[in-house]
């Protein structure tokens, strides 16, 4: 063998490891005895064991990188406002919110809820919705079963209709003089 130690003259077991790996045939008296196990059972053996449940969980909780709450321009918050007043326009009621049929993209921050964070309080992340939008009020955005409050909204975009007219592009037409 490359690399291998060489055996001391002392070692004990120096007979059984000249022999070798045992041969066994399927009518030997070991076989009978222990017959090979099925590679499915088998591999049931050495699958892995979880002795810690959910720590995997709590450390992939401690690597999500979170940051801070960004602040809108005056110009931002004025398109923001703009674009929420179409909205609200085109869902007062629910029958209007189902005729009309819009789905917009917002982009809204989620404050870090891990009250073992660093960032607990102080950071959170940015998640991106799209649905339709069922409700627009002083207070939240409802984009099918997601409410999201207007103070954490930081993006709107790509309102589209039903039959494919964007929203926010056509008011910039009609804005224009």
């Amino acid at each position: 063998m490359i690399g291998a130690m060489p055996m001391p003259a002392d070692f004990p077991y120096a007979e059984v490891l000249r022999k070798g790996q045992p041969v066994h045939t399927p009518t030997d008296d070991f076989r009978l005895k222990h017959p090979s196990m099925p590679a499915g059972r088998r591999a049931k053996i050495f699958s892995p064991f979880d002795a810690l449940k959910g720590f995997n969980e709590a450390v992939a909780s401690k690597e999500v990188l979170y940051e801070l709450r960004r602040q809108l321009s005056e110009g931002e918050i004025e398109e923001l406002d703009r674009r929420l007043n179409i909205l609200h326009a085109l869902t007062k009621t629910r029958a209007q919110a189902k005729q009309n049929c819009v789905m917009a993209t917002a982009v809204f921050f989620v404050p870090c809820g891990d009250s073992d964070s660093a960032s607990y309080g102080s950071g959170g992340q940015y998640v991106t919705v799209t649905g339709r939008v069922w409700q627009v009020n002083r207070q939240f955005l409802l984009l099918d079963e997601k409410k999201i409050a207007l103070r954490d909204l930081y993006t709107l975009e790509n309102a589209f209709t039903e039959e494919g007219i964007d929203l926010f592009a056509e008011s910039f037409e009609e804005a224009a003089p």
